[in-house]
């Protein structure tokens, strides 16, 4: 989207910017859902079998989903979904395809980001050859030789990696089904088909027989384009309601960077890679913006380990307020509930600091919303974390468009 544009018409460039995404998420899950059902099959097998994912992406972007994708297998944050081995490789260790060398295994699932990005230097092509080359079931987002590639069908960077986190949000919800049909999956042997009973309906997975795929796949891929329809209308209700929140929060910031102030960004888990990719954005000066100085206070394991360990976990965020902000500067904080505690802690140093507070958060709004606690609050009304996380993807990649 043209900068100038953006700036002369910052309600209407951001409806055109959700217009964008929306049909966008519909072409693309209509396309690819078939696929997408027969995939989380062959994952939840390999994982059955032992398997690890291992995600790797070379570029700020591809290293933030990189990350993304393994602590949402690793850590579930929906109740009753089971932690399953990830792993996430970035530039900072080394050549990606001497990475996976030393890990992958002939039952892993390798995952390749940013493959077509030009700082990416070939690495992730590499990398894919090589896990294909040990057995490894390959995933990709771009043709990089990969066995399942997914391509948006977008040319905008922003909207094509905010379809691609929500396809791998779907693979790790919907490779768990498998996990309840044991007779589906290669060696092993089917339990006693459960009855739904009259709940059947609310629960279609369950009344399927073990041993019959074609039924459970179409009702994986059913799945997958209901989850990608909530995402298009929950990106709606943020963009929609929100706007007014945005375009001041752009205003705001706008001013702060022309002042020579900076941008921290932080938040937990997802959110953490969420930070982490909204710092790279605003790095960047890709679109003809501005490269805009920010610090992901996410990024530093030693500052993060070492205030959680002498001090607490909710001091980790804070105590970096303390140390880089600056009267002038800016703060963005990602949660999905707005109600953790060293998010609050940091809000609130920023705010004692003189720093502009900008806040995107899930559910209600939790504590941030309802006690004021950031200058300029941006709520995705869900208890989705998944769907959370991607609606607030759209709300930064969007502030990031509004900002020149």
């Amino acid at each position: 989207m043209n900068p100038a544009a953006l700036a002369a018409d910052p309600a209407g460039r951001l409806q055109a910017l959700l217009e964008q995404r929306t049909e966008a998420n519909t072409e693309f899950f209509d396309a690819v859902s078939e696929q997408l059902a027969r995939l989380c099959h062959l994952m939840a097998e390999r994982f059955a079998r032992g398997g690890r994912l291992i995600a790797f992406g070379r570029s700020p972007s591809a290293r933030s989903d990189a990350r993304h994708v393994a602590v949402e297998f690793v850590h579930p944050v929906i109740v009753g979904k089971r932690a399953l081995p990830a792993l996430g490789f970035a530039g900072e260790g080394g050549d990606l395809a001497a990475q996976v060398e030393l890990i992958a295994g002939a039952e892993d699932i390798a995952i390749a980001f940013g493959a077509d990005e030009a700082a990416d230097e070939g690495q992730a092509v590499r990398a894919t050859a090589l896990a294909r080359g040990r057995g490894c079931l390959t995933i990709a987002f771009s043709p990089c030789g990969a066995e399942y590639e997914f391509v948006p069908p977008t040319r905008d960077r922003y909207v094509a990696q905010e379809l691609v986190e929500t396809l791998y949000h779907v693979l790790w919800e919907l490779v768990h089904v498998f996990f309840d049909h044991r007779g589906l999956l290669a060696g092993r042997d089917a339990r006693r088909t459960h009855d739904a009973g009259a709940s059947s309906f609310l629960y279609p997975f369950l009344a399927e027989r073990e041993q019959q795929l074609e039924p459970v796949i179409d009702d994986v891929r059913r799945s997958a384009l209901m989850k990608a329809q909530e995402i298009g209308e929950l990106r709606a209700q943020t963009l929609g309601e929100n706007g007014e929140a945005l375009v001041g929060a752009a205003a705001a910031l706008q001013a702060r960077f022309e002042g020579g102030g900076k941008l921290l960004a932080l938040g937990n888990g997802g959110s953490a890679t969420d930070a982490m990719d909204a710092v790279a954005d605003f790095r960047s000066a890709e679109g003809g913006r501005a490269r805009r100085a920010s610090i992901d206070l996410t990024e530093d394991a030693s500052i993060l380990t070492a205030i959680a360990n002498d001090i607490g976990t909710e001091a980790i965020f804070s105590r970096q307020v303390i140390a880089y902000g600056l009267a002038g500067d800016a703060l963005l904080a990602l949660s999905t509930s707005g109600n953790s505690g060293n998010v609050i802690e940091a809000l609130a140093e920023a705010r004692r600091r003189g720093l502009l507070t900008i806040a995107m958060v899930g559910y209600d709004g939790g504590r941030v919303a309802s006690e004021g606690l950031a200058d300029h609050v941006v709520i995705t009304r869900s208890e989705h974390i998944p769907r959370i996380q991607e609606a607030q993807a759209s709300a930064y990649h969007v502030l990031r468009e509004l900002v020149a």
